[in-house]
C-alpha cells in the first residue's frame, strides 16, 4: 500500500507552504483583533497576503523548503524551513519599519500580527510535514509485526539507545522495559519506560513475548552476558549490544551501530588488574623493541607500551603491509612515542645486529614466530629457522648489546609437545633458559623471561574467523573432532599479562597463565551459528574433518613434570620446569640449524628435535615412524643390557 503514493512534486509543495502561510496571515489578523475585523482591516489585510506572498515566495524558493520529500521530513527539513522564515519575517519587519517611518498609507503590518503569523506559520508547515510523515509510517507498519523489546542498562548508553529508536521511523519497535541492576533506578520511569531489576528479565520475556534484547550495560560480567544470551538464543531471542562509548562515531551513537553479540565477547572473563605503576616506573622512556610487532599478539603489546610512554618503541616484523597498516593505526594514537618502523626477518643475524646497533634497545618482547601448527608440519625447517634460531639470534643481541629484559611469547603447545611448532618452541624456551643459567650472561643483568598461553580470540589462524566465514557463505562449518577442547584468552588480556609476568620476572622463569576453563570447540561452533540465528545441524551443517597433523584433543599447560607457583597477580602462575640442558647444547643447535638448511632432511630435522625435547612424541603425524623407530631401539638396548 505504501508504495502505490508517488512523490508529490516540487511545485505543489511550494503552493501547499503557500497556501498554510496564507491561511496563518489570516489566522494571525483574527486572533489579534479579537476575531473582530472591520472593513479597513480587510483592506489592510489584503495588500498584506499579497507583500507576504512574494517575500516568502522568494525565500522559499531561495532556501529551497519545498525540496524535501514529505513522507521522509527531517531535522535538515526543519532547519531549511525556520531559516527561511526567519528570512521572511526580517524583512517584513524592515519593510513595515521603512513604511512607519515615511508614513506610507500602502503598506502597514502591525507588529503583533506579524509575531503571531511567524510562530504559526513556522508551526503549520512543519506539523503538516511531521503528520505525513507518521502518516506514511504507520500506514507501512499496519500490516507489520512490531517488535518488543528490552534494554539492559537503564544508564547514559541505554536512554541515548531508546532516544534513537524511536526517532528512527524504520526501527518499527518499541521499547517495554529497562533492565538495570542499580536498585535505586528500579521502579523508576525513563522516557515513559518503566526500570526493572535484571532478575525481573525472565518474566517480561514471558509476558511481552521479547523479539529482541540490547544490552547497553558495559560493566556487564561475562558469566551474566552469557546466560543473558543463552536464554535468548533457546527461546530465538535476537541479542543485541551497544558499542563501547570510544567507539561513537564522533562521540554520538546511531543505530547502525547497534550489532548483534559476538562470540568474542561471550569468552571474556573479568578484566584484569595489573601493577600499572610498576610498568610505568619500568618502561616509561625506554627503547622497547617488539619483535612480530604487526602480528595480533605483538600489535596489541605495541598499543598497550604506548600508555606507558616509552622514548622510542621499535616495531620489527618482515610482513611489510601489515607492518605498514599497523603505522597508519599508530599515527593517532603514538603520542610522544618516537615509533621506528623496521622492516627485517628476525632469522637475518646481520639486519638485527644493524637494528641493535642502532636503536640499543633496553627492553625486548620477542613475538616474532610461525604458530600454525599443521602448516609448520610440513614445514619443520622454518620452525626451526624461525621459532629457535630467530629466538637465539634476538637473545644473543640483547645480551651483547646489554638489554635489560628479554620477554619471549610462547605457547601452550610447547608442553609435551606433539607437533613441530610445539616443539620449536620448547627449545627456543630452552635455550632462554640456557642463556638465564650462563653466569657470565647473567652478571650483566640481562632477565630472560619466558611467558606461556593458549589460543588468542581473534588472532591470525584462530578458529573463530574461519567459522564466521564459513556460517556467512553458508555452511558447512569444520569442526576436525568432536571432544576437541581448547583454551582461550582475548588478545588485549594475553598482551595485559605479558607485560605485567615481563615486569615481575627475576630471569629465568616460564610464566603460565590462567586460561580459564576450557571450551569444546563443537559447542563453540554450535553458539556462533545461533548467533547468526541459524540453527545447527538444520540451517548450517557441522562436518568433522578429523585432527590435522600435529594436533591433540587437549592443550596443556604446565607439563606432567611440572609444577606452578603462584605470584601476586592470581592470573599468572611460574612453572617450575625440568631442565634438560644436554652439555652440548649449543652445540647441538648448531646441528639443528644446519639441518634446516639442508634439502630433502625433514626427517632428519625432526629426529634432532625430538633428540632436544625427550618428550616431543608426534601426534597424527608423518613423523610418528620415528617415535616408533626410538621405541624399537629403547627395546634393543634394553635387551642387550639384560
Amino acid at each position: 500500500m505504501f508504495k502505490k503514493f508517488k512523490i508529490v512534486p516540487r511545485r505543489v509543495i511550494f503552493l501547499l507552504d503557500l497556501s498554510v502561510c496564507s491561511f496563518a496571515l489570516l489566522l494571525a489578523y483574527f486572533i489579534s483583533f479579537n476575531f473582530s475585523i472591520d472593513a479597513n482591516k480587510l483592506k489592510e489585510l489584503g495588500t498584506n497576503l499579497v507583500i507576504v506572498l512574494l517575500i516568502t515566495s522568494i525565500t522559499f524558493i531561495n532556501f529551497k523548503s519545498y525540496s524535501g520529500i514529505v513522507r521522509y521530513t527531517s531535522l535538515q527539513d526543519g532547519l531549511r524551513i525556520s531559516m527561511a522564515t526567519a528570512c521572511s519575517t526580517t524583512f517584513l519587519f524592515f519593510i513595515n519599519l521603512i513604511a512607519v517611518s515615511s508614513n506610507s498609507s500602502f503598506f502597514s503590518f502591525p507588529t503583533i500580527p506579524l509575531l503571531i503569523y511567524t510562530l504559526l506559520s513556522f508551526f503549520m508547515l512543519i506539523s503538516y510535514r511531521l503528520l505525513v510523515r507518521f502518516g506514511f509510517t504507520y500506514l507501512r507498519n499496519i500490516n507489520q509485526h512490531r517488535k518488543t523489546l528490552i534494554i539492559y542498562g537503564a544508564g547514559e548508553a541505554g536512554v541515548i539507545t531508546k532516544k534513537i529508536l524511536d526517532q528512527d521511523i524504520h526501527s518499527n519497535s518499541v521499547v517495554v522495559a529497562f533492565l538495570d541492576d542499580d536498585i535505586h533506578k528500579v521502579g523508576k520511569l525513563v522516557n515513559g519506560v518503566q526500570i526493572y531489576h535484571s532478575l525481573d528479565f525472565y518474566l517480561l520475556c514471558e509476558k511481552h513475548k521479547i523479539d529482541e534484547l540490547i544490552i547497553a550495560a558495559f560493566n556487564l560480567s561475562p558469566n551474566k552476558k552469557n546466560e543473558l544470551v543463552d536464554y535468548c538464543l533457546d527461546r530465538e531471542i535476537t541479542v543485541l549490544s551497544v558499542p563501547p562509548m570510544e567507539n561513537w562515531i564522533n562521540g554520538q551513537f546511531q543505530k547502525r551501530q547497534l550489532q548483534s553479540i559476538k562470540i568474542e565477547q561471550l569468552l571474556e572473563r573479568d578484566p584484569i588488574r595489573i601493577n600499572n605503576s610498576e610498568l610505568s616506573l619500568q618502561l616509561n622512556s625506554k627503547r622497547i623493541l617488539v619483535t612480530g610487532a604487526a602480528g595480533s599478539i605483538g600489535s596489541e603489546l605495541v598499543r598497550q607500551l604506548l600508555k606507558f610512554q616509552p622514548k622510542t618503541l621499535i616495531l620489527c616484523d618482515v610482513a611489510e603491509t601489515p607492518l605498514y597498516q599497523l603505522e597508519l593505526q599508530l599515527e593517532e594514537i603514538k603520542k610522544k612515542t618516537n615509533c621506528v618502523y623496521f622492516l627485517g626477518n628476525v632469522t637475518n643475524e646481520e639486519r638485527m645486529e644493524e637494528l641493535f646497533h642502532r636503536y640499543q634497545p633496553q627492553f625486548i618482547y620477542h613475538a616474532a614466530a610461525y604458530k600454525h601448527v599443521p602448516m609448520m608440519e610440513s614445514c619443520p625447517s622454518e620452525a626451526i629457522l624461525t621459532n629457535v634460531q630467530g629466538t637465539k639470534i634476538i637473545a644473543d643481541l640483547a645480551a651483547k648489546y646489554k638489554a635489560q629484559r628479554l620477554v619471549m611469547v610462547s605457547t601452550d603447545k610447547a608442553v609435551n609437545p606433539t607437533n613441530v611448532m610445539g616443539a620449536s618452541k620448547r627449545i627456543a624456551e630452552n635455550y632462554i633458559q640456557f642463556l638465564h643459567n650462563k653466569s657470565s650472561i647473567n652478571e650483566e643483568g640481562v632477565k630472560f623471561i619466558t611467558t606461556r598461553f593458549g589460543n588468542v580470540l581473534g588472532s591470525n589462524g584462530s578458529v573463530i574467523p574461519l567459522f564466521k566465514e564459513q556460517i556467512e557463505n553458508g555452511g558447512p562449518v569444520t569442526v576436525t573432532h568432536p571432544d576437541i577442547v581448547r583454551y582461550f584468552m582475548t588478545i588485549p588480556e594475553a598482551s595485559q599479562l605479558v607485560l605485567e609476568a615481563g615486569s615481575m620476572g627475576k630471569g629465568g622463569e616460564i610464566f603460565v597463565f590462567d586460561m580459564g576453563k576450557s571450551i569444546t570447540i563443537l559447542e563453540l561452533a554450535k553458539k556462533m551459528i545461533r548467533l547468526y540465528g541459524f540453527v545447527p545441524g538444520v540451517d548450517i551443517d557441522i562436518k568433522f574433518t578429523g585432527l590435522r597433523s600435529g594436533e591433540k584433543l587437549f592443550e596443556e599447560l604446565l607439563a606432567d613434570s611440572e609444577n606452578s607457583i603462584p605470584t601476586y597477580n592470581e592470573k599468572i602462575l611460574i612453572a617450575k620446569t625440568t631442565q634438560n640442558h644436554q652439555s652440548n647444547f649449543s652445540k647441538q643447535l648448531e646441528e639443528l640449524f644446519q639441518l634446516a638448511t639442508q634439502k630433502d632432511s625433514d626427517l632428519l630435522q625432526v629426529s634432532k628435535m625430538k633428540e632436544l625435547v625427550p618428550e616431543f612424541i608426534s601426534k597424527n603425524s608423518k613423523f610418528e615412524v620415528l617415535d616408533e623407530k626410538r621405541n624399537e631401539s629403547k627395546v634393543i638396548s634394553i635387551t642387550r643390557s639384560a
